[in-house]
């Protein structure tokens, strides 16, 4: 689905027009989601010709559904946004509980999903304003620098 980047919706003046692509991807609450999503992520940044962004986007994507699959009980919902210059990926889920980064111990396997995806990501966040069943996600930018845009979702 083609569509005006958010950004320049309410910004006529702003020129040139730039073109966000969206796409989306619903999977159950099963231990195939992160895989589902990582494929999905990285067939359509290799589709959209952004393959320098495929390796960090599929590991943050990868992080962020397995921490919806282990830490809640519904399905995930993947949203990618992508622009010419940059791509945002939100994971949300049914949970209203907020994630909380923490530092995992040397010896453990667990409890690093958020520190890969910040250490990795340019930006991320959590948006909680939305309404309906996925009401909370996680995001995350690969190639924002040149975007010039700060933190902060707009859904």
């Amino acid at each position: 689905m083609e569509d005006l980047d958010p950004d320049q919706r309410h910004a006529p003046h702003r020129e040139p027009l730039q073109r966000v692509h969206t796409y989306s991807l619903f999977t159950p609450g099963d231990a195939s989601a992160p895989k589902v999503c990582r494929d999905f992520v990285g067939s359509v940044l290799l589709a959209r010709e952004l393959a320098h962004l495929v390796a960090a986007a599929t590991l943050c994507t990868s992080e962020l559904v397995t921490n919806v699959h282990l830490h809640t009980k519904g399905e995930a919902m993947v949203r990618m946004l992508v622009r010419p210059w940059r791509v945002r990926v939100s994971v949300f889920d049914e949970s209203s509980a907020l994630p909380v980064p923490r530092q995992a111990g040397a010896l453990e396997c667990y409890g690093l999903g958020l520190g890969v995806v910040a250490a990795t990501a340019d930006l991320w966040g959590v948006v909680q304003d939305r309404g309906g069943r996925h009401a909370k996600g996680v995001w995350f930018e690969l190639g924002a620098s040149a975007g010039g845009e700060g933190v902060g979702d707009r859904g």
